[in-house]
């Protein structure tokens, strides 16, 4: 005889499972405490596999804890070292439970991350959860010898992303009056780059030409000048590219994250 539960082997495995080892890394190394925010990381982690995205994620910074040392940690490899990802700060930050905020004159964090050597031409994706109803900057990227990797999010008039391009007038646009929101710029081939809005894909015919030898920043562009952003982050990301059906995927678990936590826009 067999005994009907009433439930869904997933939701099964749900209830029996531990916290994920790769999310229990995490929680550990940024001291998580908080019930909620511990559960809010373990079903990111389970989402992102449950997705198929975790494997092409370079660095995940849930940015949860509320102060600069949980923030700075990479949920793909939360070790304190350069080659880990592992943010590290200039001054001009303020820390919370809300995420993060930079002042837009000095504040940027460098992720280490350099898409010369750790993102292929044709295979790109950078994320930014931003809290803020503000026209900016630069929000995150680099750009070196004109090579870019780059989103800004604009209050009014366009949003922009270039990725892996080069030369004035390679960059996407959206028109856009509320810069809150789940933000990708994201390339899956040789010919076409992305500009994300939560579940809204908007694709551009661009050909990608070079990847820019610098850093990537969050909060700022890491340019020879630095160009500074002034949005509140609550989530940041750097990946391969990914399929139009994969950014949808990152998007909703990434505002399911944001929900658990109370701070989807």
């Amino acid at each position: 005889m067999r005994l009907s539960l009433g439930i869904t082997p997933k939701s099964y495995f749900n209830l029996a499972a531990a916290t994920d080892p790769d999310a229990q890394a995490f929680i550990t190394a940024a001291g998580i405490t908080d019930a909620t925010q511990k559960s809010a990381v373990n079903q990111l982690v389970l989402d992102l596999k449950g997705y198929s995205i975790w494997a092409k994620m370079k660095a995940i910074y849930p940015i949860v804890g509320g102060s600069a040392s949980s923030h700075k940690w990479n949920l793909k490899d939360p070790r304190d070292l350069d080659a880990a990802f592992r943010l590290t700060f200039t001054t001009g930050w303020t820390h919370s439970s809300n995420g993060m905020l930079p002042n837009g004159t000095s504040a940027y964090a460098n992720t280490f991350l350099n898409p010369s050597s750790a993102l292929a031409l044709n295979s790109a994706n950078i994320s930014y959860y931003s809290l803020t109803l503000i026209n900016g900057s630069y929000d995150m990227g680099s750009q070196i010898v004109g090579a870019a990797l780059t989103l800004a999010i604009r209050d009014t008039g366009a949003s922009y992303v270039r990725v892996n391009t080069t030369g004035a007038g390679t960059e996407s646009t959206i028109s856009n009056a509320d810069g809150k929101g789940f933000y990708q710029a994201n390339r899956n081939s040789a010919t076409i780059q992305s500009i994300i809005k939560n579940n809204t894909i908007n694709n551009f015919s661009v050909n990608s030409v070079s990847r820019p030898n610098a850093n990537i920043f969050i909060g700022a562009i890491n340019n020879p000048i630095i160009y500074y952003g002034n949005k509140q982050c609550a989530f940041a990301s750097i990946a391969d590219g990914l399929t139009d059906a994969e950014a949808g995927n990152l998007y909703t678990a990434v505002n399911t994250y944001q929900t658990t936590l109370g701070r989807n826009v």
